[in-house]
C-alpha cells in the first residue's frame, strides 16, 4: 500500500447510516483499512440494473432540448417585458436596485436553464442521448458551441475523466494539487504559492479566493490549460514544467493526431460564437449583450464546474496515485449529493453522479432508477457514497478542507491549508 493521509480508519462494516465525524458527512470506504471491502466489477454492478435503463431515445432525449428551450425562451420572454437594457439615470434610485436586482435575477435563471443546455450536449458526447452517435454529436455541437463549449475537444478530455477518474497523474480536470506545488516544504513550512496567500488572508477569504477561482475564473482558465489540466500528454509522457496543454490548439499535445480536424471545427465554432458576440456588441451595444448573454453564461459556467468540483472531491474520499489506481475505485470515489429543485433544470446531474461515473452511457431519464438499485446493492457494502449535506454548505467544506495531497503516490486524502501551521509556529 501507498501511503494515506488519513490518521484514522473509519469501519466499513455496520450501520447503513452515512459515517460522520465532526458532524460532517465522511465515506465509509477507505482502502488503507486492512478489512476494507472487496469491491466488485463493473460487470457485477451491471448485473442489477434494469436493461431499460440503457435505452436511448431520440423522442425522449430531444423532449427535454424543447423542454429546457422553452423555459429559456419564456424567461427571456417576461425579461424583456419587465425590464430595460438601458443603464438608469440616476444610479442611487430605488429604479436603478430594481433594474440591478431584475438583471441579476435573470442572469441567475437564465443561467441555470442553460445549464440543463449544457447537461444535454454532454449527455450527446457521451453517446447517452440518441441510438445514433451522428445525431448526438449535432446537437451536441450545436448546443455546446453556443455556450462557446468546444463540443469536440471537450468531449475527448472528458471521456479521460471518466477514465481516470481521482488518479492523480492521469485525471483529467480538478487534479490535486501536491504539497510542494501549494508552496509547502516537506515538514509543512510555508514558503510560496498558495500556502504563503491563506497564511496573509485568513481561512475565511482564502476560501471565498477558492470558491471565486473555481466557479467565477475555472472553466475559461482550464479551457486554456491554464489550470487542472492532467499531467501527462495524450502520449502517456510527463509533460514538462509550465507545458500548457488547452483544448484550442489541434496539435496540443492533449490530443492525439486522429482528433485534430475535430478539435480544429471546434475551436472554428468557438471562434465563430465570439465573432457573432462582436457584432451582437456593434450592433445593439456592450451592455445589452452583456446582461442578455454574458451574465447567464457566466452563471452556466459556475454550475458546470460546481457540478465537477463537488462529485469527486472531499477529505474523506481518496486519491489514487498510478500504482493503486483502478477504474472501479475511481468510478466509487464519485458523491452523488442533493441538489433540490436544480434538479429539476440540470436533470439530476449530481444526485445520480454515481450511476453516471459507472456508465455514462445510460441515458439521464433512466439515472435515478439507476442510482436507486446501485444504491441498494453497493450500500450495505460501505461502498456508496451520499453526502446529505446542501450543496452551498458543501461547497465552502470543500473550500476549507481539500486544498491539497502529500504525493502522487499511493492513496492519498485531501489536506487542509487551516491544518499547517503558521510562519514561526510549531504544532503541538
Amino acid at each position: 500500500m501507498g501511503k494515506g493521509g488519513r490518521a484514522s480508519v473509519p469501519t466499513t462494516t455496520g450501520t447503513l447510516q452515512p459515517a460522520t465525524k465532526d458532524g460532517h458527512w465522511q465515506s465509509r470506504y477507505n482502502p488503507l483499512d486492512p478489512k476494507a471491502t472487496e469491491l466488485p466489477s463493473k460487470g457485477e454492478i451491471k448485473a442489477v440494473i434494469p436493461e431499460e435503463c440503457f435505452r436511448r431515445s431520440y423522442v425522449h432525449s430531444m423532449y427535454f432540448v424543447f423542454r429546457d428551450t422553452a423555459m429559456a425562451v419564456g424567461c427571456a420572454y417576461v425579461t424583456y417585458q419587465k425590464l430595460s437594457t438601458d443603464l438608469p439615470s440616476n444610479l442611487l434610485s430605488v429604479e436603478a436596485l430594481k433594474w440591478f436586482l431584475g438583471w441579476n435575477l435573470y442572469a441567475f435563471w437564465m443561467g441555470c436553464i442553460l445549464t440543463g443546455h449544457w447537461v444535454l450536449a454532454h449527455e450527446c458526447g457521451h453517446g447517452a442521448f440518441s441510438p445514433s452517435q451522428a445525431f448526438n454529436d449535432f446537437w451536441g455541437f450545436v448546443i455546446h458551441q453556443a455556450l462557446l463549449v468546444p463540443y469536440f475537444s471537450w468531449q475527448y478530455t472528458h471521456a479521460k475523466h471518466h477514465r481516470r477518474t481521482n488518479n492523480t497523474m492521469d485525471g483529467e480536470s480538478h487534479t490535486p494539487l501536491t504539497r510542494e506545488k501549494l508552496g509547502l516544504g516537506d515538514k509543512n513550512q510555508r514558503h510560496s504559492g498558495y500556502a504563503v496567500i491563506q497564511e496573509a488572508v485568513g481561512d475565511g477569504p482564502f476560501a471565498m479566493l477558492h470558491v471565486w477561482g473555481h466557479l467565477v475564473i475555472g472553466w475559461p482558465l482550464y479551457l486554456m490549460g491554464l489550470a487542472s489540466p492532467g499531467r501527462l500528454g495524450h502520449d502517456g509522457k510527463r509533460l514538462e514544467e509550465g507545458e500548457i496543454i488547452d483544448h484550442y490548439r489541434p496539435w496540443s499535445k492533449m490530443f492525439p493526431a486522429k482528433l485534430r480536424l475535430k478539435v480544429a471545427i471546434s475551436t472554428i465554432g468557438v471562434v465563430a460564437a465570439w465573432v457573432a458576440i462582436y457584432h451582437a456588441c456593434r450592433e445593439y451595444g456592450v451592455l445589452p449583450v452583456t446582461l442578455w448573454y454574458i451574465g447567464p453564461l457566466l452563471w452556466n459556467q459556475a454550475w458546470l464546474v460546481l457540478y465537477t468540483w463537488l462529485q469527486h472531491n472531499d477529505p474523506s474520499v481518496p486519491q489514487y496515485g498510478p500504482g493503486e489506481w483502478t477504474w472501479v475505485r475511481g468510478a466509487l470515489s464519485t458523491i452523488d449529493r442533493p441538489y433540490g429543485i436544480f434538479d429539476f433544470f440540470h436533470h439530476k446531474i449530481g444526485s445520480t453522479h454515481v450511476a453516471h461515473h459507472l456508465f455514462h452511457e445510460m441515458p439521464f431519464y433512466k439515472a435515478d432508477v439507476a442510482t436507486a438499485v446501485i444504491r441498494a446493492y453497493l450500500e450495505p457494502k460501505g461502498l456508496y457514497n451520499y453526502d446529505p449535506t446542501p450543496w452551498y454548505l458543501a461547497m465552502w467544506r470543500v473550500s476549507k478542507t481539500c486544498h491539497y495531497i502529500d504525493e502522487l503516490e499511493g492513496i492519498q486524502y485531501y489536506k487542509s491549508l487551516e491544518d499547517v501551521p503558521l510562519s514561526g509556529k510549531k504544532a503541538d
